[in-house]
């Protein structure tokens, strides 16, 4: 009996990725209700085993991360809280950031009604924001009060997510909550940039890049089911030299430089080329120079 073109390969496509949605839908229930308890007990427990989640999620799906650069929280600046500004351009974001830098995520409320995903969400202790005008000032307070309960925060700047193929401009609103309070000082600002550039081992370009990228109406189970039949994927991670927010006239110009860091990084990561952390205060104060479109 002769099989059609390409069935075998189909099937075991399909079948790598039932594989991975089922070690990760074992591994999330295993995870649910142990980060329940550790949210009981004092210290960094629901920190540390909520980072443990994330990466052993990431690594589930068959996506290895590369970081290039270091992280400016994990003890490296005890006195100062950390927030981190990236790009943002699919989903996995969630999982490739959570498994390697110990923060709390800041993302739309949305989140807060899908299934499954609002419990995991809330359990790893995310602040949702509405970003409607009458809000701002109470969500703002919400994420310093974060701040000040001794968190770092991961943030996604664009407001929304990308194609993967550029860097949104950054909403200069996002950065109202590095604004100096009164015995409290301001906390750090690291620029992250984000890209996958691997898939089956290659070098990722514009044919394959779209693959990972979810964004405007897309659905995310199908573009999950797509993703997780891949093999040889990889996201790498550049963190860039931390800024703080007093060496800037107001956070209109700290956006443009956190968004000059991102962009640049990641259109160097994008072009495949050896990358390497950006130190805005250190570099030329020229505009960033974004990559064409899926270059």
């Amino acid at each position: 009996m002769k099989f059609p073109a390409g069935a075998g390969r189909r099937f075991t496509r399909r079948a790598r990725a039932v594989r991975r949605f089922l070690l990760v839908f074992l591994w999330t229930l295993v995870s649910l209700p142990t980060q329940a308890a550790c949210l009981l007990l004092p210290g960094r427990a629901k920190v540390v085993f909520a980072r443990l989640y994330w990466a052993v999620f990431a690594r589930l799906l068959g996506v290895r991360v590369r970081v290039i650069g270091q992280s400016a929280g994990n003890g490296a600046a005890p006195h100062r809280r950390v927030v981190y500004a990236s790009n943002h351009s699919s989903w996995l974001d969630i999982a490739v950031l959570g498994g390697r830098l110990d923060a709390c995520f800041i993302a739309k409320a949305e989140i807060a009604g899908w299934p499954l995903v609002a419990t995991i969400a809330r359990l790893g202790r995310t602040v949702f924001i509405t970003r409607q005008r009458g809000a701002t000032g109470r969500e703002r307070d919400a994420m310093r009060a974060r701040l000040a309960e001794g968190d770092d925060l991961i943030l996604f700047p664009e407001g929304t997510t990308s194609d993967g193929s550029r860097v949104l401009p950054f909403r200069s609103a996002f950065f109202g909550i590095v604004e100096p309070q009164p015995g409290q000082p301001a906390p750090l600002i690291q620029p992250v940039s984000v890209v996958y550039d691997r898939l089956a081992g290659l070098p990722t370009g514009r044919a394959s890049r779209p693959l990972f990228a979810w964004y405007g109406d897309m659905d995310i189970a199908s573009h999950s089911w797509r993703l997780a039949q891949h093999r040889g994927l990889r996201a790498t991670v550049l963190l860039h030299t931390p800024l703080d927010p007093a060496a800037f006239a107001d956070r209109k110009a700290l956006s443009a430089a956190v968004w000059r860091a991102v962009a640049d990084g990641a259109a160097t990561l994008r072009q495949n080329r050896p990358a390497r952390p950006i130190d805005i205060a250190a570099a030329p104060a020229e505009p960033a120079a974004e990559a064409p479109a899926f270059a």
